[in-house]
């Protein structure tokens, strides 16, 4: 089940994707809008494997995010049934529900996080500049709430981590393999559909600009010549779709 904590404020896409000219852009109409600005989604995916209930991400909280807990209620999601809370990366837009005023806000939770990249924003000179991750992140720690993992640990028999570096150096995300079918949680490894067939184009929010483009080469090289099912939370609602070639050219084809 897809969830939404609200969408990014409206961007000019070549400022948001450095890489990229307008002219390659209005070959997206339907990613850009009237004013030729792009808008980015804040979603995070709800799953249910092997009696646990899952949330992958916990998006913005504070604006222009804040929907999140009101669209758990719409989909009949409990958040205090929430068994895990595991965390893509610690960008201020994916934990950023992980604790409403000072309290766990999935209260019989376990959270994960990728061991890497909690490491990375734990280094004095990160933390110095990341006020969510001393807010929504360490406070975890003090209540012994969070779980470092490496990867591929098996949140269940049905759930592998995958370490996909770049866009955080630690940056993770998840494969589900249930009943003979396959899924891929993309995270932050493509932020847009136009990256589809641009692969190189990096939003200015990556980390380490070439590893992430070589992880997203390689990612959505693999996504695609195995068909496998993908859920990326920035990309349109409910952004659950495939990477398949159509003439030649890669593209995002949603549900």
């Amino acid at each position: 089940v897809s969830v939404l904590d609200g969408y990014s404020v409206k961007r000019v896409p070549t400022e948001t994707f450095p890489d990229s000219t307008m002219e390659a852009w209005r070959e997206f109409p339907d990613i850009l809008d009237e004013n030729e600005l792009i808008q980015s989604r804040y979603g995070s995916v709800v799953l249910r494997s092997q009696g646990k209930l899952i949330i992958v991400d916990t998006g913005m909280q504070t604006d222009p995010g804040g929907m999140l807990l009101d669209d758990m209620k719409a989909k009949a999601v409990d958040r205090e049934a929430v068994d895990i809370v595991f965390l893509t990366h610690l960008h201020p837009d994916h934990v950023g529900w992980n604790l409403t005023d000072g309290r766990p806000t999935f209260p019989n939770a376990r959270y994960l996080a990728p061991r890497s990249d909690y490491e990375y924003w734990s280094r004095p000179d990160v933390l110095a500049n990341a006020a969510h991750v001393r807010d929504q992140v360490m406070p975890l720690n003090d209540l012994n709430l969070i779980d470092l993992v490496d990867d591929e640990y098996k949140i269940t028999d049905e759930i592998t981590t995958v370490s996909t570096p770049g866009h955080t150096p630690g940056h993770f995300s998840l494969i589900i393999a249930s009943a003979g079918e396959r899924a891929f949680i993309l995270g932050d490894v493509a932020h847009s559909p136009a990256q589809a067939h641009y692969t190189d184009w990096n939003p200015m929010f990556d980390i380490q600009q070439d590893i992430s483009r070589s992880t997203r080469h390689k990612v959505l090289d693999q996504l695609e010549a195995e068909g496998t099912l993908v859920s990326s939370g920035h990309f349109p609602d409910p952004g659950f779709g495939h990477f398949v070639r159509i003439e030649g050219r890669r593209v995002w084809k949603e549900l």
